[in-house]
């Protein structure tokens, strides 16, 4: 087994005060030393997506930042604490995903294999220099590939891919997907042209529209437009869309897509029904963009569902030898449909400056920032 191992590295820890402070740090942690069947992986690449920064950030209130040095602090409203109360008082690790180098490896033949090689991975704190994973955990990259092409492998790819799968598993024939524009929207309306599958594609402007028709989408539907809900029936009509993935979470578009739905199918139905469609309409909610309570108006017949959906419980429920499938597809086609585009590349130190928080939060359109803890 290789030797070349670190005793610690810079890790970046976020932590929630019980008098109401989130607190980001930049911690020495141990490194530790990987056994049988482990890889030990020098990070060089980390995207932060938004789910990272659930965890990061929390619910502070941006607008009171202070840094000193390196530890930086934020309020956070009374009101939210209890929201956050599991984590209260707790430094935890944040990065969902990442990419780099392998430099040690257990003695067993499959991690000594991988000594050398460029590896996606998914398992937590990746916002740090080093990081010791299962080497069944890891992805191992086609040579050649750098560690900020793979750094998103995980979270994007598998959850668009995870999306058309359980519309094929749950017997459903199109897809409607909000927050369309985003990173993940634009690989789900890749995968979905290559597939043949129609995707409805709901966007809150027309610059959005655009990023989406350039990419060939053909149904793309503006939120902000007066005549959003005909445009949204007509399109859901065409495609017989009836799940949804929603991004969004709050406000009232849940509620609106159920409806256009079940205009749709009733529409097609030819005989009226005061209990609406018997067809089945499903939305999950997979995000929360928006933190305003989800409002449902009851108008979609009785043949709905909604329900929560996340990657990590989906993989396994899919089991094994789909779930290799689905990561088989990301890799061969890493180049093309999974490709990431990063706004900028920062190290664990600029991801604690005010000023590059204020830039990463806002979650813009087209942009995603990367950390590279080998910066450090």
């Amino acid at each position: 087994m290789a030797q070349n191992i670190p005793s610690s590295g810079l890790q970046l820890r976020s932590t929630i005060r019980p008098e109401g402070e989130l607190e980001l740090s930049l911690v020495d942690a141990p490194v530790q030393a990987p056994r049988e069947g482990e890889v030990l992986v020098r990070v060089e690449a980390s995207p932060i997506n938004p789910s990272d920064l659930g965890l990061l950030l929390g619910p502070a209130d941006l607008s009171t930042l202070k840094a000193a040095g390196e530890v930086v602090t934020a309020k956070v409203a009374p009101a939210l604490m209890r929201a956050v109360a599991p984590r209260v008082g707790q430094s935890m690790a944040v990065g969902n995903e990442g990419a780099g180098a392998v430099i040690a490896a257990g003695p067993d033949a499959a991690s000594q294999a991988l000594m050398g090689r460029t590896v996606a991975m998914l398992g937590g704190a990746m916002y740090s220099q080093y990081r010791t994973l299962r080497t069944a955990d890891v992805l191992p990259l086609p040579e050649g590939t750098k560690a900020s092409e793979g750094a998103s492998c995980f979270v994007n790819p598998l959850t668009a891919l995870g999306m058309t799968e359980t519309m094929r598993l749950e017997g459903h024939k199109a897809l409607v997907h909000t927050a369309a524009a985003s990173n993940l929207g634009q690989m789900l309306n890749k995968i979905c042209l290559k597939d043949g599958i129609d995707l409805v594609n709901i966007v809150r402007s027309e610059a959005q529209a655009k990023i989406l028709k350039d990419l060939g989408a053909r149904y793309v539907i503006n939120s902000s437009s007066p005549s959003f809900m005909q445009e949204l029936v007509a399109a859901l009509s065409a495609t017989d869309a009836t799940l949804a993935f929603d991004a969004i979470g709050g406000g009232k578009l849940a509620s609106q897509i159920l409806s256009a739905m079940e205009q749709a199918q009733s529409a097609k139905a030819g005989a009226y029904s005061r209990y609406g469609s018997t067809v089945h309409k499903q939305l999950y909610i997979y995000g929360g963009l928006s933190t305003e309570p989800t409002e449902l108006a009851r108008s979609f017949g009785m043949a709905w569902g909604i329900g929560g959906w996340l990657l990590t419980p989906f993989m396994a429920k899919i089991g094994p030898e789909a779930a290799q499938r689905l990561r088989q597809r990301v890799v061969d086609e890493l180049q093309s449909t999974f490709a990431s585009h990063y706004t900028a590349e920062i190290s664990l130190r600029e991801a604690l400056q005010p000023d590059v928080i204020a830039a990463y939060q806002r979650k813009s359109t087209g942009e995603k920032y990367l950390i590279n803890p080998a910066k450090d």
